[in-house]
């Protein structure tokens, strides 16, 4: 689903990512929030509803799937305000690093950046260990045909223990038929090539996003991120874990609207002076 039909809109753009198993409809509150000023595109990745197959051409990786998002920035006209969430966080940083120019600024919650844990001694060493047996289970069940049982450790590492079992059967349907792109978006994001040093040079804003109750994991990179970024704030959403662009949508709908107000402004006040 993109829920921006047009390329050019006079206030601008912003790009939102989702998370792996999601797809567009996630941002429906951050689009409501952001109308009139600003045009929400959120397009499905590889693997959601609306975003094709990958289809094993080659070793699958971010820059596989960044490809298409880069391409739309590269359409839209004027600066873009880039967001993501988990895999669609990690995506995003990805596309920073590669379109560093074209970007007014970048929120994001909680990015699933695997790879950077490898640069933050024994915490980080712990934590990656801990994604990678996530992996390794998600790898296992489609090998072995436990799918059922892989997706359940998918579902509730993210959302808590019990999660998967509560949800709809279509739900679970839907999120047994992700597992293969879910296997792939984890290797992706662990064997992501791009150094934080790529990141340090970003000159627009940055905002940072961690819910209160995150995982170990994705809370040691927001906050290294938010530590290194030139121009960040890091904020905790009360209440949320790492789901919290979906349990808590108003919220983060509304803090990432305003980072992107903000930073508008902001870019307004350079371009005059």
């Amino acid at each position: 689903m993109t829920i921006a039909s047009h390329l050019d809109h006079p206030a601008g753009h912003v790009v939102a990512l989702h998370c792996s198993g999601g797809g567009g409809r996630q941002w429906r509150r951050l689009a409501e929030r952001l109308a009139p000023d600003h045009r929400l595109v959120a397009p499905d990745l590889i693997g959601s509803d609306g975003g094709g197959v990958w289809e094993g051409h080659a070793i699958f990786s971010l820059a596989d799937e960044a490809a298409n998002i880069i391409a739309l920035i590269d359409r839209l006209e004027g600066p873009v305000h880039l967001v993501g969430h988990s895999y669609g966080g990690g995506l995003a940083l990805h596309i920073a690093a590669q379109r560093p120019a074209r970007l007014a600024s970048l929120s994001l919650y909680e990015p699933s950046a695997f790879h950077l844990l490898r640069t933050m001694g024994a915490p980080g060493g712990a934590a990656l260990r801990e994604i990678q047996a996530i992996a390794g289970a998600i790898r296992m069940g489609l090998a072995e045909g436990s799918y059922r049982a892989a997706a359940e450790r998918f579902v509730d590492y993210w959302n808590g223990a019990g999660a998967f079992g509560t949800m709809r059967p279509d739900l679970q349907a839907k999120l047994v038929g992700y597992l293969p792109k879910a296997s792939l978006d984890f290797r992706a994001l662990i064997h992501e090539p791009t150094a934080i040093s790529r990141y340090l040079g970003f000159r627009f804003q940055v905002l940072l996003l961690r819910g209160e109750h995150a995982p170990a994991p994705t809370r040691l990179i927001a906050e290294e991120l938010a530590s290194r970024l030139a121009v960040t704030t890091l904020e905790v959403v009360a209440g949320a874990g790492h789901m919290g662009p979906v349990t808590h949508e108003a919220l983060v709908a509304e803090r990432i609207a305003r980072h992107v107000a903000l930073a508008g402004a902001a870019a307004a006040r350079s371009q005059a002076a």
